[in-house]
């Protein structure tokens, strides 16, 4: 059986008396998408935390590529392969697209910033950076500054420097927020062609982008995961229907 790509076991996490993650277990397999969903205050976002090394768990293992995460930073995971969007955009508002993109560029290449010379002379950084833009959509608004994107295009640029990191396995929490329903539909099929370069832990409301991309889902409430299965065997669990699923019917 294939090795997951991320590993999580018996992870929990405490904020005084509330259990934000109690004895989490979830697994990212190659090629997959794996969705994370629950009410609000489940500690989605805080488990997203945790694997992406914002926030230290009291307990338990993350393992990425069969290395165990304890003790590396954000900065670390990022440069491991772990990439990861925000629920709050935490681009570089005053840089354009595509800075913000080269920026990504550069540090994958482990290069010393080099922004004292004129960056659009600068093909090292400038070609794989557009070429990046244009797979997420971005490439026409390239020199516009972040500050002035819509929220979805601030969702795409962020997935964007994840992409140009050379991520091998990428945290989606709630891509979908604030797109409109064109938004919402081109983003579902850029996802289910980015799980073939790395599989995606996909944190999502959206249930109609959920039951579309997920291989499979982990349905988590009050820090505990009730339910792991595909999308008909999570559609039809009594238990998930009535902690979450069926207050949305």
């Amino acid at each position: 059986m294939a090795e997951p790509v991320l590993e999580i076991r018996d992870l929990r996490k405490s904020f005084g008396a509330l259990r934000a993650t109690d004895g989490v277990n979830l697994e990212l397999m190659k090629g997959e998408i794996h969705a994370l969903i629950g009410p609000n205050g489940a500690g989605k976002s805080t488990l997203i935390h945790q694997i992406s090394g914002s926030i230290r768990p009291d307990s338990g293992t993350i393992r990425f590529l069969g290395r165990d995460m304890a003790g590396a930073d954000m900065a670390a995971r990022a440069r491991a392969g772990l990439g990861r969007s925000f629920q709050i955009s935490s681009l570089a508002p005053e840089f354009s697209s595509l800075r913000n993109v080269m920026l990504a560029v550069q540090a994958r290449q482990g290069s010393s910033f080099r922004f004292v010379r004129p960056v659009a002379a600068d093909k090292s950084l400038t070609v794989p950076a557009m070429a990046v833009l244009e797979r997420v959509g971005l490439a026409a608004r390239a020199r516009v500054p972040a500050a002035e994107l819509s929220h979805g295009e601030r969702r795409q640029l962020e997935i964007a420097i994840a992409l140009a990191l050379g991520s091998k396995a990428f945290l989606f929490d709630e891509p979908m927020a604030g797109m409109g329903p064109e938004g919402s539909k081109t983003l579902t099929r850029f996802l289910d062609e980015l799980r073939h370069e790395a599989p995606i832990l996909l944190v999502e409301h959206d249930m109609d982008a959920v039951f579309a991309l997920a291989d499979r889902i982990s349905v988590l409430v009050y820090g505990r995961i009730i339910a792991t299965g595909t999308v008909d065997q999570i559609r039809n669990d009594p238990g998930v229907r009535r902690a979450y699923l069926g207050e949305m019917a």
